[in-house]
């Protein structure tokens, strides 16, 4: 390896959608080890004084941000389809995937609840929903009560406030190093810069 990023992601959040797909292969491509750190924007967000995301609270910037979407997945080849709720309650998926992080499976996971989310316009606090989830990445559903460990609670809590102290404002981010990237068009910039082809 001739690396590691830091990967930074909120379930709610739309573009981590499209960095969720493609993280993985195009950091084995480049040699480059991914740690994948699940996070929730709420308290971030909040510390800001947003009680939503910014795209519910600046209408043209939420109109845009779904048209990117629509376009960016059809280039890519990725299914899209708007939730009728946003954000969504990722909470739970979050303590999943760290839960799936033990399984060595937070990568299909996540892409599961991703392409549940805004593949199919699914709820994710579903239980239900991250039943499958749990199904299609080779989990068994039991982990729902690991998910509600004490431990796997305060993971995730330490795991947000490791992302605030970090300076991380959005999702999905990137950190190599000291240095952060914001949003999936800055993959690639990350990437380069981990395997020390960047400034």
């Amino acid at each position: 390896m001739s690396g590691r990023i830091i990967f930074w992601f909120e379930f709610a959040s739309t573009y981590s959608y499209l960095s969720v797909m493609r993280i993985g292969g195009m950091a084995a491509a480049r040699g480059v080890a991914v740690t994948w750190k699940p996070f929730l924007l709420g308290p971030i967000f909040a510390a800001q004084g947003w009680d939503t995301s910014p795209f519910n609270i600046y209408p043209a910037k939420g109109r845009y941000m779904w048209r990117d979407m629509e376009r960016i997945c059809a280039a890519r080849g990725l299914p899209f389809c708007r939730p009728d709720v946003f954000p969504q309650n990722g909470l739970t998926a979050a303590r999943l995937a760290l839960a799936a992080a033990e399984e060595n499976r937070i990568e299909p996971f996540a892409k599961a609840v991703f392409q549940a989310q805004f593949g199919a316009g699914k709820d994710i606090a579903d239980e239900t929903v991250l039943q499958d989830c749990l199904t299609k990445a080779g989990l068994d559903r039991s982990l729902m009560q690991r998910a509600q460990a004490p431990e796997i609670k305060s993971a995730l809590r330490d795991q947000t406030e490791e992302a605030m102290n970090a300076g991380i404002f959005g999702a999905p981010s990137f950190t190599s190093g000291t240095e952060q990237f914001w949003g999936d068009d800055r993959l690639e910039q990350a990437l380069e810069h981990t395997t020390g082809n960047a400034i």
